[in-house]
């Protein structure tokens, strides 16, 4: 069996190091300017983008630069100017989506591997086929694909590389070519600046028909026709006059919240296939979410080579995180319902919250750096990269040797006892508490 790369996110140089620490063979990070992620992306200079790639290989691990916009005619005339310097500190590969831009790299940098970005929306073996005579060395596949199409793509095109998604956000756009948050927010998610529109809290409004036909509301009078019942105006709380007009049909109404994709469980049937690399979405998701992933992901691969069967207890890992309910995309037919969640715009919190970091230890000590309320008593787990315990401490004290009832939040430093089969390196560790029904 293949043994796929693991990839994980890197928005930051802490999310690179916590990849690393819990088994991602590579990390993907943004390229300024020019990838998908440009408002939350820590790596802004030459300078922050040289020090993660070095670190890197350093780690005998890869890095990939993402430059995957679609670009307007002023970002074609800045691209090649802006990259040179960054091709000076050797990313592992470029991931491009744009033809353009990849013609231009291919002719100044021909040696440079290009990775197709999941934007350029491939779903079949021609496509594949295509990028592959254009000199592209690996091809990021289309979220809309089932199991057996990319299996017959491996077959038809078994000279690429391919990676699959297997967890993280799905967009409510084709492979996240979304116009909804350009026109709604004049923020243009092709260049970057998606605002994530189609999470957003929408509630229905009262409305009926104006003399044209529109849907307008009524909470302000005028002159307006009983509306259908098939037909809902939505207003979004946080832009109160901003009407969107929904209609409904014998599927339902679509409201746009994709849940979020879980592929753990078909990890072994990628390997088989020879699936090159399996990625994590998630570059602007926390720490403890990369750590939390990597870790699963890289049991499940490990285990699926070695032969073992499924532990479905990898699942309930999963179920840890903050998250908006799970699916398995399109790996496997669905009905409807099953991809969308049609009750909560914001994620579920999950079975676990993080209620700290370690930050040192002695001989009967964990020294906590708080992030969320806890207190003795509550059922804890710690997350390393080493292995995870569970345990419960009945005291806790703050840095001064005085006893305290709970750990407040964010900003307190707190100590309770040492518990039993610690590991022996914490760095990257992190504290959660297990929530009851109910929390």
């Amino acid at each position: 069996m293949n043994t796929p790369e693991l990839l994980a996110p890197a928005g930051t140089p802490e999310h690179l190091e916590t990849a690393f620490a819990y088994g991602a063979d590579a990390v993907y990070a943004g390229q300024p300017r020019y990838s998908l992620r440009v408002r939350n992306n820590s790596f802004k200079d030459v300078a922050a983008l040289g020090a993660g790639i070095e670190r890197a290989h350093e780690l005998g691990k890869q890095f990939y630069l993402v430059s995957n916009i679609a670009p307007h005619n002023d970002k074609v005339r800045s691209y090649l100017r802006d990259l040179a310097p960054v091709l000076e500190q050797k990313p592992d590969a470029l991931i491009m989506s744009d033809p353009g831009l990849i013609m231009l790299v291919r002719e100044k940098w021909p040696d440079q591997p290009i990775h197709l970005s999941v934007q350029a929306n491939a779903v079949n073996w021609a496509t594949v086929e295509f990028w592959r005579r254009q000199g592209i060395s690996r091809v990021i596949l289309s979220r809309e694909l089932a199991l057996n199409e990319i299996r017959e793509i491996r077959e038809r095109v078994p000279e690429m590389e391919l990676e699959v998604f297997v967890h993280g956000a799905l967009c409510m756009a084709y492979s996240g070519r979304c116009l909804l948050s350009g026109y709604m927010n004049h923020r243009d998610a092709n260049q970057g600046a998606c605002t994530n529109a189609c999470r957003w809290n929408y509630k229905q409004v009262q409305h009926g028909h104006d003399q044209t036909g529109d849907l307008i509301a009524t909470c302000g009078g005028g002159d307006v026709q009983e509306v259908a019942p098939k037909e809902i105006l939505l207003e979004e709380p946080n832009r109160p006059g901003g009407f969107i007009p929904a209609y409904e049909d014998e599927h339902g109404t679509y409201i746009m919240n994709s849940k979020d994709l879980r592929a753990v469980q078909h990890v072994a049937e990628l390997a088989k296939m020879g699936v090159h690399s399996l990625k994590i979405e998630g570059r602007t998701k926390s720490t403890y979410y990369v750590a939390r992933t990597t870790q699963v992901y890289r049991r499940a691969i490990d285990e699926a080579v070695q032969g073992k069967p499924f532990d479905m207890n990898l699942m309930d890992e999963l179920e840890a995180l903050s998250n908006r309910g799970y699916t398995e995309g399109f790996l496997r037919r669905h009905m409807p319902r099953e991809y969308q969640t049609y009750e909560q715009g914001s994620s579920f919190l999950g079975t676990q919250q993080v209620v700290g970091t370690i930050t040192g230890k002695d001989d009967q000590w964990l020294t906590i750096d708080v992030k969320n309320k806890f207190a003795p008593g509550d059922q804890l787990e710690l997350i390393s990269p080493a292995g995870n315990i569970r345990f419960s401490a009945n005291v806790m004290e703050n840095r001064n040797g005085q006893a305290m009832d709970y750990a407040p939040g964010s900003g307190h430093i707190v100590r309770i006892p040492k518990p039993a089969n610690l590991p022996q390196t914490l760095e990257h560790s992190y504290l959660t508490r297990l929530l009851a029904t109910g929390d």
